[in-house]
């Protein structure tokens, strides 16, 4: 997979470039931004944003509030003054991932970064596999897809081929073809894709 990126939205220059060649050095994906209009107009796709609080125009409270709006699945960690705490903490408990205080020293930076990034990974897969079974379930016909529902009830093959009006045979030729479609070997396998599915 691409490595997820981090984007860096901070309207002081110094910080920005000091904060951006930490990263590269250690082999993360940066784009820097120097205002939240500028990250918002070109923001695209998955990743990390690291975001301070207080800039002009935009502040990172308001580009948070906007990326919750659009449901985005940035994790977004603040970087903030003193001053700022309290706001931050706010925003956590709203869906932040954290906050760090300026300054803050690389190795609490990298650590909060790669744990971020370690939750946007897990959502990038998560999301995957969902789009994964949905190509899957497409691919199967009504009449299996009326089976794959009774099994997921925990029907046997013959309360289904009589719910059915279906012979036994035919019900487990539809059930076998549901799983191999699907991709699983149980009907305990089917139901934990689908629930990761509308997870």
């Amino acid at each position: 997979m691409t490595p997820l990126p981090i984007y860096l939205v901070d309207d002081d220059a110094a910080v920005r470039d000091a904060l951006g060649l930490l990263l590269l050095s250690h082999g993360y994906t940066v784009r820097a931004f120097e205002s939240g209009e500028a990250f918002l107009a070109a923001l695209n796709g998955d990743g990390v944003v690291i975001l301070d609080v207080r800039m002009p125009g935009l502040s990172g409270l308001d580009v948070f509030d906007r990326l919750r709006a659009i449901d985005s699945e940035l994790i977004v960690l603040f970087l903030s003054g003193h001053g700022d705490i309290p706001m931050a903490v706010q925003a956590v408990k709203q869906g932040a991932f954290d906050f760090l205080e300026k300054p803050c020293s690389e190795r609490q930076l990298l650590d909060k970064i790669d744990d971020a990034l370690a939750v946007a990974d897990a959502r990038r897969r998560s999301r995957g596999g969902q789009q994964q079974a949905d190509k899957r379930l497409a691919t199967l016909s009504p009449r299996e897809r009326e089976v794959m529902q009774l099994v997921l009830a925990g029907k046997l093959n013959k309360q289904i081929g009589d719910e059915l009006n279906i012979a036994v045979r035919t019900v487990e030729v539809h059930r076998a073809s549901v799983f191999a479609k699907m991709g699983v070997r149980s009907a305990l396998d089917l139901a934990q894709l689908l629930a990761g599915r509308s997870a």
